[in-house]
């Protein structure tokens, strides 16, 4: 397999990428599970994918509730850490999300946190959407956590610095060619290093078109983890549930 020099391949597989995002909130994402799992009812016999998976926070959480869970990643850093939580129950696998990782084989698919408009190209996100349309079984849900792109492009923070761990991040933020934009510079020693994070900012009328070329049906919108009715103008996140069509 040739190497994925794509921004996130490359950005997400640095050991710098998980220093910055050190802080994220494990009890945010935990609320936000309980709170999807008790809206959604999965049983304890479904399957679910965890796509995107990163190191595996909500995967390991999942599997906590009594859930068989299988994480899956592109970044082979990622899912090393991961897998010191594997169990029978939970498994982590190497993945690009625009390929079916396994056809049928689950009930219940999960992108969590912004993992979704990485691409080029809207023919890109298609492929990915369809790709969980086929890896979902009969009446399967694909649950979609992303950025209510309104807000965000409203409320950009330009630049700003973090220290973590004694690294300096210089952050730079735009909105460019539909895309919210993060320039990330930092030194380790007298080495410097620069990545960027480019995400589509596709606001809810966006997801409905490109949902409604595949065989995924929305059928719930949610704007925050505590799954309160979606606002364009003012909800943090945009939640999709959307159900397998069955043709």
């Amino acid at each position: 397999m040739s190497k994925d020099n794509t921004w996130f391949a490359n950005w997400f597989d640095s050991p710098h990428y998980h220093i910055l995002y050190k802080h994220r909130d494990f009890k945010e994402a935990e609320f936000f599970l309980k709170n999807l799992t008790d809206f959604l009812h999965p049983k304890k016999t479904d399957k679910i994918l965890d796509l995107a998976c990163g190191a595996g926070r909500h995967s390991i959480f999942l599997n906590k509730l009594g859930f068989d869970v299988t994480g899956v990643d592109l970044s082979p850093n990622s899912i090393e850490t991961a897998n010191e939580s594997k169990n029978g129950r939970l498994t982590f696998d190497v993945h690009d999300m625009r390929e079916v990782y396994k056809e049928e084989g689950f009930n219940f698919v999960f992108n969590m946190f912004t993992s979704f408009g990485y691409f080029d190209s809207n023919e890109e996100n298609k492929k990915m959407l369809r790709s969980i349309e086929k890896t979902l079984k009969p009446d399967g849900v694909f649950v979609l956590d992303f950025f209510n792109a309104t807000r965000v492009k409203r409320e950009l923070v330009n630049q700003e610095t973090k220290e973590i761990d004694g690294v300096r991040f210089d952050l730079k933020r735009e909105f460019k060619d539909g895309k919210i934009i993060k320039h990330i510079e930092f030194k380790v020693g007298e080495e410097p290093f620069s990545f960027q994070e480019k995400v589509q900012a596709i606001d809810l009328l966006e997801f409905q078109k490109l949902f409604s070329q595949t065989g995924l049906k929305i059928i719930a919108t949610f704007g925050d983890y505590s799954l309160n009715e979606f606002s364009n103008q003012n909800s943090e996140r945009l939640i999709l549930i959307a159900k397998k069509t069955n043709g």
